[in-house]
Protein backbone atom coordinates (compact mmCIF):
# COMPACT_ATOMS: atom_id res chain seq x y z
CA UNK A 1 0.00 0.00 0.00
CA UNK A 2 1.42 3.26 -0.93
CA UNK A 3 2.12 5.50 1.99
CA UNK A 4 1.18 9.37 1.01
CA UNK A 5 2.41 12.26 3.27
CA UNK A 6 0.01 15.33 3.38
CA UNK A 7 0.40 18.87 5.48
CA UNK A 8 -1.23 18.03 8.38
CA UNK A 9 -3.54 17.80 10.83
CA UNK A 10 -6.81 16.28 9.62
CA UNK A 11 -8.88 18.90 8.72
CA UNK A 12 -6.53 20.62 6.16
CA UNK A 13 -7.47 21.60 2.92
CA UNK A 14 -4.58 19.35 1.74
CA UNK A 15 -6.11 16.23 3.46
CA UNK A 16 -9.39 17.21 1.62
CA UNK A 17 -6.78 17.25 -1.86
CA UNK A 18 -5.54 13.68 -0.93
CA UNK A 19 -8.75 12.59 -0.12
CA UNK A 20 -10.36 13.56 -3.62
CA UNK A 21 -7.31 12.15 -5.68
CA UNK A 22 -6.56 8.57 -3.96
CA UNK A 23 -8.62 5.98 -3.94
CA UNK A 24 -6.44 4.45 -0.77
CA UNK A 25 -3.51 4.39 0.72
CA UNK A 26 -1.53 4.87 4.10
CA UNK A 27 -2.16 8.66 4.92
CA UNK A 28 -0.01 10.22 7.39
CA UNK A 29 -0.05 13.54 8.44
CA UNK A 30 2.82 16.37 8.84
CA UNK A 31 3.11 19.57 10.86
CA UNK A 32 4.90 21.69 8.34
CA UNK A 33 5.72 21.58 4.74
CA UNK A 34 9.48 20.65 4.69
CA UNK A 35 8.57 17.99 7.02
CA UNK A 36 6.32 16.21 4.85
CA UNK A 37 8.91 16.78 1.99
CA UNK A 38 11.83 15.46 4.35
CA UNK A 39 9.56 12.59 4.74
CA UNK A 40 9.88 11.96 1.00
CA UNK A 41 13.42 12.76 0.41
CA UNK A 42 14.29 10.28 3.70
CA UNK A 43 12.17 7.47 2.02
CA UNK A 44 9.42 7.15 4.98
CA UNK A 45 6.74 7.87 2.60
CA UNK A 46 6.27 7.20 -1.06
CA UNK A 47 4.44 9.96 -2.00
CA UNK A 48 4.29 14.16 -0.70
CA UNK A 49 1.04 16.40 -1.52
CA UNK A 50 1.78 20.02 -0.21
CA UNK A 51 0.34 23.56 -1.62
CA UNK A 52 1.75 24.86 -4.54
CA UNK A 53 -0.22 27.99 -5.61
CA UNK A 54 -3.65 30.08 -4.39
CA UNK A 55 -5.25 31.91 -6.62
CA UNK A 56 -5.32 34.92 -4.51
CA UNK A 57 -1.89 34.83 -2.54
CA UNK A 58 0.18 33.64 -5.16
CA UNK A 59 2.59 30.57 -4.83
CA UNK A 60 3.62 29.01 -1.54
CA UNK A 61 7.22 29.65 -1.40
CA UNK A 62 7.84 27.41 1.08
CA UNK A 63 7.13 24.46 -1.28
CA UNK A 64 9.01 26.38 -4.34
CA UNK A 65 12.18 27.25 -2.05
CA UNK A 66 12.16 23.33 -0.41
CA UNK A 67 11.88 21.85 -3.60
CA UNK A 68 14.51 23.58 -5.05
CA UNK A 69 16.67 24.17 -2.62
CA UNK A 70 16.56 21.45 0.06
CA UNK A 71 15.32 18.27 -1.81
CA UNK A 72 15.66 16.67 -5.01
CA UNK A 73 11.94 15.18 -5.62
CA UNK A 74 10.41 15.44 -9.20
CA UNK A 75 5.93 16.75 -9.37
CA UNK A 76 4.65 13.74 -10.82
CA UNK A 77 0.88 15.16 -10.70
CA UNK A 78 -0.86 18.43 -9.70
CA UNK A 79 -4.25 18.85 -8.75
CA UNK A 80 -6.43 22.23 -8.32
CA UNK A 81 -9.62 22.09 -5.85
CA UNK A 82 -11.46 24.99 -4.94
CA UNK A 83 -11.12 26.47 -1.53
CA UNK A 84 -13.84 27.53 0.79
CA UNK A 85 -13.31 29.43 4.34
CA UNK A 86 -15.45 29.66 7.25
CA UNK A 87 -15.49 30.92 10.53
CA UNK A 88 -15.31 28.11 12.95
CA UNK A 89 -16.04 28.44 16.71
CA UNK A 90 -16.03 26.29 19.64
CA UNK A 91 -19.17 23.61 20.30
CA UNK A 92 -20.05 25.77 22.94
CA UNK A 93 -19.92 28.44 21.77
CA UNK A 94 -23.06 31.11 22.43
CA UNK A 95 -22.18 34.22 20.90
CA UNK A 96 -19.09 35.57 23.24
CA UNK A 97 -16.67 38.33 22.20
CA UNK A 98 -14.45 36.68 19.76
CA UNK A 99 -11.08 38.12 20.98
CA UNK A 100 -8.71 35.82 18.41
CA UNK A 101 -9.11 34.61 15.20
CA UNK A 102 -6.38 31.91 14.59
CA UNK A 103 -5.62 30.12 10.62
CA UNK A 104 -2.94 30.00 8.16
CA UNK A 105 -1.65 33.31 7.18
CA UNK A 106 -2.64 32.78 3.28
CA UNK A 107 -6.14 31.71 4.87
CA UNK A 108 -6.08 35.04 6.89
CA UNK A 109 -5.20 37.21 3.85
CA UNK A 110 -7.74 35.19 1.80
CA UNK A 111 -10.62 36.55 4.24
CA UNK A 112 -9.46 39.99 4.86
CA UNK A 113 -12.33 42.19 4.16
CA UNK A 114 -14.45 39.92 6.41
CA UNK A 115 -12.58 40.04 9.13
CA UNK A 116 -12.01 44.16 9.00
CA UNK A 117 -15.60 44.54 9.01
CA UNK A 118 -16.87 42.01 11.47
CA UNK A 119 -14.26 41.62 13.89
CA UNK A 120 -11.61 44.55 13.31
CA UNK A 121 -10.74 44.79 17.47
CA UNK A 122 -9.48 40.62 16.87
CA UNK A 123 -6.24 39.52 17.29
CA UNK A 124 -5.09 37.75 14.06
CA UNK A 125 -2.62 34.49 15.18
CA UNK A 126 -1.06 32.68 12.50
CA UNK A 127 -0.72 28.75 12.37
CA UNK A 128 0.93 26.36 10.59
CA UNK A 129 -2.09 24.82 8.60
CA UNK A 130 -5.63 25.79 8.89
CA UNK A 131 -6.24 22.48 10.73
CA UNK A 132 -3.77 23.30 13.21
CA UNK A 133 -6.26 26.26 13.43
CA UNK A 134 -8.93 24.38 14.51
CA UNK A 135 -7.32 22.23 16.91
CA UNK A 136 -6.60 25.71 18.72
CA UNK A 137 -10.20 26.79 18.70
CA UNK A 138 -10.99 23.37 21.31
CA UNK A 139 -7.88 23.95 23.30
CA UNK A 140 -8.93 27.57 24.22
CA UNK A 141 -12.56 28.22 23.99
CA UNK A 142 -15.14 30.18 23.30
CA UNK A 143 -13.83 33.47 22.74
CA UNK A 144 -11.81 32.08 20.08
CA UNK A 145 -12.56 31.18 16.59
CA UNK A 146 -10.32 29.59 13.46
CA UNK A 147 -10.77 30.03 9.75
CA UNK A 148 -10.90 26.13 7.75
CA UNK A 149 -13.01 24.26 5.70
CA UNK A 150 -16.03 21.60 6.66
CA UNK A 151 -13.46 19.22 7.08
CA UNK A 152 -11.78 20.62 9.78
CA UNK A 153 -15.24 21.54 11.61
CA UNK A 154 -16.09 18.43 11.67
CA UNK A 155 -12.71 16.46 12.46
CA UNK A 156 -12.54 18.99 15.85
CA UNK A 157 -16.55 18.92 16.80
CA UNK A 158 -16.46 22.69 15.65
CA UNK A 159 -19.24 24.66 14.92
CA UNK A 160 -19.81 26.48 11.60
CA UNK A 161 -20.52 30.10 12.83
CA UNK A 162 -20.34 31.94 9.10
CA UNK A 163 -19.79 29.96 5.91
CA UNK A 164 -17.93 31.42 2.60
CA UNK A 165 -16.11 33.86 4.46
CA UNK A 166 -13.55 34.61 2.06
CA UNK A 167 -13.56 37.79 -0.08
CA UNK A 168 -13.32 36.74 -3.51
CA UNK A 169 -15.41 33.29 -5.14
CA UNK A 170 -12.87 32.31 -7.57
CA UNK A 171 -10.64 30.74 -4.88
CA UNK A 172 -8.55 27.76 -5.93
CA UNK A 173 -5.55 26.29 -4.77
CA UNK A 174 -3.05 24.05 -6.71
CA UNK A 175 -1.64 21.11 -4.82
CA UNK A 176 1.91 19.26 -5.94
CA UNK A 177 2.15 15.68 -5.68
CA UNK A 178 5.72 14.49 -5.05
CA UNK A 179 8.05 11.79 -5.18
CA UNK A 180 11.60 10.60 -4.74
CA UNK A 181 11.79 8.26 -7.56
CA UNK A 182 8.70 8.45 -9.94
CA UNK A 183 6.10 6.16 -10.13
CA UNK A 184 3.21 5.05 -11.64
CA UNK A 185 0.39 6.74 -9.21
CA UNK A 186 -2.47 5.11 -8.13
CA UNK A 187 -5.73 7.60 -8.28
CA UNK A 188 -9.28 7.84 -8.68
CA UNK A 189 -10.57 8.34 -11.97
CA UNK A 190 -10.62 11.82 -12.82
CA UNK A 191 -10.09 13.06 -16.33
CA UNK A 192 -6.75 14.99 -17.01
CA UNK A 193 -7.57 18.62 -17.49
CA UNK A 194 -3.81 19.10 -18.95
CA UNK A 195 -0.71 17.30 -18.98
CA UNK A 196 1.84 19.83 -17.98
CA UNK A 197 6.12 19.50 -17.75
CA UNK A 198 7.92 22.30 -14.97
CA UNK A 199 11.45 23.28 -15.54
CA UNK A 200 14.45 25.43 -13.74
CA UNK A 201 15.94 27.85 -15.72
CA UNK A 202 18.80 29.69 -14.36
CA UNK A 203 21.05 32.57 -16.26
CA UNK A 204 24.77 32.38 -16.17
CA UNK A 205 24.92 36.33 -15.46
CA UNK A 206 21.78 38.98 -15.51
CA UNK A 207 22.04 40.36 -19.19
CA UNK A 208 20.16 42.72 -21.60
CA UNK A 209 17.64 40.44 -23.18
CA UNK A 210 18.43 37.34 -20.89
CA UNK A 211 14.47 36.58 -20.24
CA UNK A 212 12.99 37.60 -23.81
CA UNK A 213 16.16 35.04 -25.25
CA UNK A 214 14.63 32.44 -22.45
CA UNK A 215 11.35 32.76 -23.46
CA UNK A 216 11.89 32.91 -27.35
CA UNK A 217 13.42 29.28 -27.37
CA UNK A 218 9.72 28.23 -26.41
CA UNK A 219 7.90 30.76 -28.45
CA UNK A 220 8.92 30.15 -31.94
CA UNK A 221 8.74 26.18 -30.97
CA UNK A 222 4.98 27.31 -30.20
CA UNK A 223 4.79 26.09 -27.38
CA UNK A 224 2.75 27.03 -24.67
CA UNK A 225 4.01 28.86 -21.41
CA UNK A 226 1.19 28.97 -18.54
CA UNK A 227 3.15 30.36 -15.74
CA UNK A 228 6.36 31.79 -15.29
CA UNK A 229 7.96 32.82 -11.95
CA UNK A 230 11.23 34.43 -10.44
CA UNK A 231 12.20 33.26 -7.25
CA UNK A 232 16.01 34.05 -5.83
CA UNK A 233 18.97 31.65 -5.97
CA UNK A 234 20.00 32.35 -2.50
CA UNK A 235 23.35 33.33 -3.59
CA UNK A 236 23.55 37.00 -3.27
CA UNK A 237 21.09 40.07 -4.33
CA UNK A 238 20.32 39.88 -8.38
CA UNK A 239 20.79 36.18 -8.80
CA UNK A 240 17.84 34.60 -9.93
CA UNK A 241 16.18 31.33 -10.91
CA UNK A 242 13.01 31.50 -13.40
CA UNK A 243 10.50 28.96 -12.72
CA UNK A 244 8.03 27.77 -16.06
CA UNK A 245 5.08 25.19 -16.59
CA UNK A 246 4.29 24.42 -19.81
CA UNK A 247 1.38 23.28 -21.39
CA UNK A 248 2.45 19.74 -22.53
CA UNK A 249 4.24 16.76 -21.72
CA UNK A 250 8.13 15.96 -22.05
CA UNK A 251 9.51 15.01 -25.50
CA UNK A 252 12.26 13.97 -27.33
CA UNK A 253 12.49 16.39 -29.77
CA UNK A 254 11.39 20.38 -28.67
CA UNK A 255 12.35 19.89 -24.60
CA UNK A 256 15.79 18.79 -26.07
CA UNK A 257 15.95 21.38 -27.94
CA UNK A 258 15.11 24.27 -25.66
CA UNK A 259 17.89 22.70 -23.65
CA UNK A 260 20.35 22.71 -26.41
CA UNK A 261 19.58 27.04 -27.52
CA UNK A 262 19.23 27.76 -23.84
CA UNK A 263 22.93 25.85 -23.41
CA UNK A 264 24.35 27.65 -25.72
CA UNK A 265 23.59 31.11 -24.21
CA UNK A 266 25.41 30.10 -20.77
CA UNK A 267 21.66 29.04 -19.33
CA UNK A 268 20.59 25.65 -17.70
CA UNK A 269 17.69 23.79 -17.73
CA UNK A 270 16.32 21.37 -14.90
CA UNK A 271 13.39 19.24 -15.83
CA UNK A 272 11.37 19.04 -12.41
CA UNK A 273 8.78 17.21 -13.62
CA UNK A 274 6.08 15.78 -16.50
CA UNK A 275 2.50 15.00 -15.29
CA UNK A 276 -0.92 15.57 -15.19
CA UNK A 277 -3.41 18.33 -14.02
CA UNK A 278 -6.56 17.85 -12.53
CA UNK A 279 -9.26 20.03 -11.77
CA UNK A 280 -11.47 18.58 -8.68
CA UNK A 281 -14.34 19.83 -7.20
CA UNK A 282 -15.02 19.56 -3.50
CA UNK A 283 -18.60 19.54 -2.30
CA UNK A 284 -18.37 21.69 0.67
CA UNK A 285 -21.83 20.90 3.22
CA UNK A 286 -22.45 23.50 5.53
CA UNK A 287 -23.04 21.88 8.93
CA UNK A 288 -23.76 23.43 12.55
Amino acid sequence: MQRIGYLGPKGTFTKMAVDALFNQGSFISFDSIPACLDAVERGEIDTGVVPLENAIEGSVHLTIDYLIHQVEQSVIAELTVPIRQHLLVHPEYNGEEITHVYSHSHAIAQCHQYLYKNYPAAELEYTASTGRAAEVVIEKGVHIAAIGNHLAAEENGLKILTPNIHDYDNNHTRFAVVQKTPKKLEVKDHPVTTQKTTVMVTLPKDFVGALHQVLAAFAWRKMNLSKIESRPMKTGLGNYFFLIDVDQPYDDVLFPGVKAELEALGCQLKLLGTYPSYNIDIPSPVCQ
